[in-house]
């Protein structure tokens, strides 16, 4: 059973992968046993992220790329079949939620808006369809991209984000349906976890408990958390799951 989540000889392209959830999520395809790209926009962040995976006697190939832009992220395709000679998953976790799109709708600037949008939605498109052609070639492509409670449901003060990850849950579904067979496409729906970019949720006491009380694990999820069910999503254990939202929220949305 075990050989079914063996990710060995497949080459796993990370983006959003210097830190958080997509360190935790590179680090976690690294020890199934695959070569690892992860990209972001901090060159030193994934750096880093590359060396603590070859020092655990992994393949990792940092390259910085902004999802947004799309001769980065042609660059990084390239680049990683390059190095690797394929790329068999894609994992897309880039994302946003910046302070200046909290709050009422009305508070919001279109130009908020669209930012959000052009990083958590369009650059998970860009992405997947650049490495189309790559993910078609090999045996088994796995495209995961990391949504959020935020695709399921919806929460106060966070329109733009919620929008960007309910078209990311549409995007998987429809996806899905075209490159079936061959390549297999799903989502993670993460609720709260611990990261650099919850520390001020954490650290206000009133919202940091209201979000325990909602959630029946009764706390925030750790990053490596996310990692293991991105690892059977990627693998073969996860060889008849397609189009599906896997919801890794501690029970948030079981109520």
């Amino acid at each position: 059973m075990t050989e079914q989540f063996d990710l060995s000889g497949r080459v796993a392209l990370v983006t959003g992968g210097g830190r958080g959830i997509g360190h935790a999520i590179a680090i976690g395809l690294a020890n199934a046993g695959a070569a690892v790209v992860p990209s972001a926009r901090s060159t030193d962040e994934i750096e880093s992220v590359a060396d603590e995976i070859k020092a655990d006697g992994g393949d990792a190939f940092p390259v910085s790329a902004d999802v947004t832009n799309s001769g980065d992220v042609k660059s990084v395709i390239d680049r990683a079949k390059d190095e690797f000679g394929s790329i068999d998953i894609v994992v897309n976790n880039a994302g946003i939620n910046p302070d200046n799109t909290l709050g009422q709708p009305e508070d919001v600037s279109s130009e908020s808006f669209d930012r959000v949008l052009d990083v958590n939605l369009n650059g998970a498109y860009e992405v997947t369809r650049t490495a189309a052609s790559e993910l078609h070639e090999t045996d088994g492509g796995s495209v995961i991209n990391v949504a959020s409670i935020g695709g399921l449901v919806g929460l106060p003060r966070q329109h733009p984000y919620v929008a960007s990850k309910h078209g990311l849950v549409g995007l998987t579904k429809s996806i899905s349906l075209d490159w079936s067979p061959e390549v297999r496409v799903n989502a993670i729906a993460p609720g709260y976890v611990s990261t650099e970019l919850t520390e001020d949720l954490e650290g206000n006491k009133r919202l940091r408990q209201s979000i325990i009380n909602r959630t029946p694990m009764d706390r925030f999820a750790e990053p490596e958390e996310i990692a293991g069910p991105t690892v059977f999503l990627a693998s073969d254990a996860a060889s008849y799951v397609t189009g599906a939202v896997l919801e890794v929220d501690g029970g948030w949305t079981a109520r």
